[in-house]
């Protein structure tokens, strides 16, 4: 068979059956063969147990996204996997893999025109004391995608505390039963480089460390709470401490409150709880106290889908605040750009004192990739802090609109934050005059930011442009790359404050722009068309979560929009 550049592969089954951890060990051995790789996983509602599905792709180039068919589909057992059948779809070519002890593969997946091969995966595991049956998969998909079984052994070693010879033979059991059987051939690998086998939260948590955080309170919530769990021995390790609160309430007060007292702050949810934060994230625009909210977004509304991901967060982030309430909104654009993009937005909220959100999503933060390390620089966005001074005020009218923050106890510098509109000096004032100048201030240090080249990934050249955020951008430069046409790439970094002359110029000789986005109502289209000029033609395509975009379908809609111009 030629090889391919990418092989993708889905391991399914119910609650216990091991399917993420076998899912997480493939993806290690081929980080340990020279291969970038992405494991995105899906399961139900369920707070425990219930149906899963670990979604892996392995490539000789780095990628962000699903590919648009899966080559092999592996199950455990067939308990309900059928549910997934819209995130798993295959093509006459896949292969699909069970075992005949569990039954027949679900005429949904059949019906695709893929080969089902019997493979007897708890039978196999039986033949040996202490094996599983995960782990004679695990085995099977490397052998049909061509990774070596010393890979597949060294990643069962640095994974494995426990019945690691057991699981070892189960996998070469696997393995062996994979060479009778006709598979895929991925070309080699590419040269090697530093690389990291990371999360998009753990992305996220260095990210903040890196940009000074040093205090975190949080209440756990799906996707985000792994961001926490990270960042709690990470923090000790640099003298800083994670907190958790009984509430979300709590977690942002208790990050205002230490931001007020001199460090660096942060909390990370998910939408319900940012909604639950909205009212403490406006005393922080009023009191000009800066705190970074990491927000993992996930289907809404409500409770929606805790464990599927969408871009539907976008509106609250924006505009939620109730007021006037000038702040930072930051998306990355990879999961690697979830650690520049988080130190950077920590950076800004410390520089300027205001709020900043972090829009992540349940796709990146819960997705492992192989990554090449990312360029890390050193950013010098620190706070502008007050020295004691007689007739210190804390909010002085400067042309910048930033003012020296004290820290509580230094002499001199006493002042009232807190959500009252004030004068300079802090004293809470009603004055008409005093809440203007006050406002005008607030808006004028955001407005004034030079974000440099940071504010959006741009890439390609063409008369048409796709505009995109966060990780739609992935499936869009994969089809950018298909297309071989000209065709622009502008992934906004920074959503507010909105910087319309860059994308002017950015969009220069531009006569088409197709925007990509992964909600149900176009919110970040009409977020665009409310703060940009947007040349020529302009289309949508969006649809909410779960299932993310694929590559082909947006190159499909960038040919079938050309051919009809």
């Amino acid at each position: 068979m030629k090889p391919t550049p990418s092989v993708s592969v889905a391991l399914a089954g119910s609650g216990g059956a091991g399917v993420m951890t076998a899912g997480n060990m493939l993806l290690e051995a081929a980080a340990l063969a020279g291969y970038y790789g992405l494991m995105t996983r899906t399961s139900g509602p369920q707070i425990r147990g219930g149906e899963a599905a670990a979604m892996l792709r392995v490539a000789t180039f780095p990628t962000d996204g699903q590919d648009d068919r899966f080559q092999v589909l592996a199950a455990i057992d067939w308990q309900n996997v059928g549910r997934f059948a819209a995130e798993l779809p295959l093509a006459p070519g896949s292969i699909i893999v069970g075992d005949p002890a569990q039954g027949e593969p679900p005429e949904v997946f059949t019906r695709s025109g893929a080969r089902y091969l019997p493979v007897p995966l708890k039978q196999l595991a039986g033949q040996l004391a202490g094996a599983w049956p995960n782990m004679v998969a695990l085995g099977v998909l490397a052998g049909l995608i061509g990774l070596s079984f010393e890979s597949v052994e060294a990643a069962a070693k640095k994974a494995m505390k426990k019945g690691l010879e057991a699981g070892i033979a189960a996998a070469r059991l696997g393995f062996s039963q994979a060479s009778s059987l006709e598979g895929f051939s991925l070309e080699k690998p590419p040269s090697s480089s530093a690389r990291w086998l990371i999360t998009g939260n753990e992305a996220a948590g260095y990210g903040a460390l890196r940009g000074g955080v040093r205090f975190v309170a949080a209440y756990p919530i799906t996707p985000a709470t792994e961001l926490l769990e990270w960042l709690a021995p990470a923090l000790a390790k640099v003298g800083g401490t994670l907190v958790q609160a009984e509430d979300e309430l709590a977690s942002i007060n208790m990050a205002l409150g230490a931001s007020y007292g001199g460090v660096p702050s942060l909390t990370a949810t998910s939408g319900p709880g940012l909604a639950l934060m909205i009212e403490a994230l406006g005393l922080g625009v009023a009191a000009e106290v800066p705190v970074v909210v990491v927000d993992v977004m996930r289907t809404g509304p409500s409770t929606g889908i805790a464990t599927k991901s969408e871009q539907a967060d976008l509106n609250i982030a924006l505009y939620g605040m109730h007021g006037d309430a000038p702040h930072i909104v930051v998306a990355p654009n990879s999961l690697a750009d979830c650690v520049a993009a988080t130190a950077w937005a920590v950076g800004l909220a410390e520089s300027l004192q205001v709020p900043a959100i972090v829009l992540s999503d349940q796709y990146f933060g819960q997705a492992r990739a192989v990554v090449d390390a990312p360029v890390l620089e050193k950013q010098s966005l620190e706070r502008l802090k007050a020295e004691g001074a007689e007739g210190y005020k804390r909010y002085a009218l400067t042309e910048s609109g930033i003012s020296p923050m004290a820290i509580p106890g230094t002499r001199g510098t006493a002042y009232t934050a807190d959500g009252l509109e004030h004068n300079e000096g802090g004293t809470p004032s009603s004055q008409t005059a005093d809440h203007l100048a006050q406002m005008d201030k607030r808006a004028r240090k955001v407005s004034q930011l030079d974000p440099g080249d940071a504010w959006a990934s741009i890439e390609g050249e063409g008369e048409t442009a796709v505009l995109t955020f966060g990780s739609c951008t992935g499936p869009v430069r994969e089809a950018m790359a298909r297309n071989g046409k000209g065709v622009k790439l502008v992934s906004l970094r920074l959503l507010s404050p909105a910087q319309p002359e860059r994308l002017r110029k950015a969009l220069e000789g531009v006569k088409r722009v197709l925007v990509v986005e992964q909600n149900h109502s176009g919110q970040f289209l009409r977020y665009l068309r409310s703060e940009y000029q947007l040349p020529g033609e302009v289309r949508s395509l969006r649809r909410p979560g779960p299932l993310p975009f694929r590559p082909e379908e947006v190159r499909q809609e960038l040919l079938n929009w050309e051919e009809t111009a």
